[in-house]
């Protein structure tokens, strides 16, 4: 008897901590770079030596977003895609999609200790006001971006939906009317030059003119949208998120708040404004950047990261927003291979397993030095009344207030100084300071039952680390309490 009840005390306490255990093993983190160029577009190193570089600096995944088109055009009126000044530079579009997806295969299959990944930066939209004349010819949201990760078929990438793409068929139905109405004209036209006199003189007139029509006027266009019709808002840019979304891609916002975007560019002026608040203008996208290389403040509490974040909470989104780091890589000149790790939490280290955190936001962010890395070893939320845990992009149900534990480690195992703060739902609740390698649990009293919230975190000391959020849905009456 006694030893019946010996043996089920064992199980009972094998059950209550074999979540903490199977946690403990069950992932494991790898760190990669996202926002490569290479020499498909405006890179200066090949994919190969990309890798090279990245694997020397202990690197595992590679994430290559060469621009889709690089391409700026303006047309004179009324035959603006006939008489036009166009300037284009190597881009994956102008190379060849396939080239492309096949030269990142072949890599991948040479370095399988790597894994590849391919995408694009794409500019969907920009529109142009004042003129030549007046020496005021101005290029609006040239430089608002879009990341795309995931697609791999080369169709794909020829129909985007952006002003310089490929002959597509995606809009014929919204074009053709007009079309069809310059074919009549033509027609017309052709019975007039049938006549003699004026009427044959008009008609030819109006037979060339009509051809140059429907060829300017053609119904297989890229985009719906042109350069020429002011400001769409983020219809463009909503038009692109939703194309991508439908073939199993995903799309980050790229550097929101860069201040780049404002300059001069030989007679003309080139104007995008930082436009961190198309994050909430917009739905459906996977994440952002939450950290490159300008100052950030989309990542502030209750700025616009944790708008959307709130929304999804409240069921007006219907996926919540991930973090990811940008590295906006050129070349060694523009900053050092390495300096904006996205380190991905992963069951086992593939390609799928990436894609899959990446879709989830299994993952922490982090810019800093390239000898060494922070390290968020632990980032967990837990419910101590039913064990539940959950880490980055993950959920819970909690019938208690939620415990987090915090662990950080440097890579190169030295001591340094942090200082980090949690922040639930848009609001700042506790900061915690000290020295790595540092262990830190923060018991939050808060208990709303019905109400889901999230937690999120951002460390800065020898670089700056923002976490993803973790979400929790209370349930039942709770308990409270503290440690």
């Amino acid at each position: 008897m006694k030893l019946m009840l010996y043996l089920i005390i064992l199980y009972l306490i094998f059950c209550i901590s074999s979540p903490v255990v199977a946690y403990a093993n069950e992932y494991i983190q790898i760190a990669g770079l996202i926002d490569i160029r290479s020499t498909f577009s405006d890179g200066s190193y090949s994919i190969e030596e990309l890798v090279n570089i990245a694997k020397n600096r202990g690197l595992e995944v590679l994430i290559f977003t060469d621009h889709d088109r690089i391409e700026m055009e303006y047309g004179l009126f009324p035959f603006r895609h006939i008489i036009k000044r166009k300037i284009e530079r190597p881009s994956v579009l102008k190379i060849g999609a396939k080239k492309y997806l096949n030269k990142i295969k072949e890599v991948g299959h040479k370095y399988p200790e790597m894994i590849l990944i391919p995408g694009v930066e794409s500019a969907p939209f920009y529109y142009w006001t004042g003129s030549i004349i007046k020496g005021n010819l101005t290029a609006h949201n040239w430089e608002k971006h879009i990341l795309v990760i995931g697609l791999e078929k080369p169709e794909d990438y020829k129909n985007l939906p952006i002003l310089s793409g490929a002959f597509s068929t995606n809009y014929i139905s919204q074009f053709l009317p007009t079309t069809l109405l310059f074919i009549i004209s033509a027609l017309f036209s052709i019975f007039l030059i049938r006549w003699r006199g004026i009427y044959k003189k008009i008609g030819i007139i109006g037979f060339i003119l009509s051809l140059l029509l429907i060829i300017n006027y053609h119904p297989f266009k890229s985009s719906v949208f042109d350069q020429y019709h002011g400001d769409q808002g983020v219809l463009p840019y909503q038009e692109f998120i939703d194309y991508v979304n439908k073939r199993g891609g995903m799309t980050f916002w790229s550097h929101p708040e860069s201040k780049s975007g404002i300059d001069k560019k030989g007679r003309i002026y080139v104007n995008t404004p930082p436009h961190p608040d198309d994050l909430v203008k917009t739905k459906g996208y996977t994440g952002f950047a939450a950290i490159y290389g300008d100052n950030i403040t989309a990542t502030e509490p209750d700025r616009e990261w944790d708008t959307v974040l709130q929304e999804y909470c409240l069921g007006k989104r219907a996926r919540p927003v991930w973090g990811i780091s940008a590295a906006d890589y050129h070349s060694e000149a523009g900053g050092k291979l390495g300096e904006f790790p996205t380190t991905f939490i992963v069951k086992e280290k593939s390609k799928e397993e990436v894609l899959y955190a990446l879709k989830n936001g299994n993952m922490y962010v982090y810019q800093g030095s390239i000898g060494y890395r922070l390290s968020l070893d632990e980032f967990t939320v837990s419910d101590t009344s039913t064990h539940y845990k959950a880490t980055m992009g993950e959920q819970i149900s909690a019938k208690d207030s939620p415990v987090l534990k915090i662990k950080l480690s440097s890579s190169d195992k030295k001591n340094y100084k942090i200082q980090g703060r949690i922040i639930r739902s848009g609001k700042l609740i506790d900061t915690f300071s000290g020295t790595t390698p540092m262990k830190y649990t923060y018991r939050d009293s808060y208990f709303n039952p019905n109400e889901k919230i999230y937690y999120r975190i951002d460390v800065k000391g020898p670089g700056i680390l923002v976490s993803n959020p973790i979400f929790v849905t209370f349930i039942g009456e709770g308990k409270g309490g503290s440690l």
